[in-house]
């Protein structure tokens, strides 16, 4: 996916691809689309467009 954002988002396969834009806010269900296809959920996940889940990695 192509992002028009400047700066450009994070790819998917960036570590920190869950901090794209959003594109999609279903936050009253618990999840959001971010521009490079990651769907980002409320309890510290993410899944990628290739089905993979992963917890989102915060620096300390």
């Amino acid at each position: 996916m192509s992002c028009a954002h400047t700066p450009a988002c994070p790819s998917v396969s960036d570590r920190s691809c869950w901090t794209a834009h959003v594109v999609a806010d279903h936050s009253e269900q618990g999840w959001c689309r971010l521009c490079n296809g990651v769907i980002l959920f409320d309890d510290g996940y993410y899944l990628a467009p290739d089905g993979h889940s992963e917890p989102v990695l915060v620096s300390a």
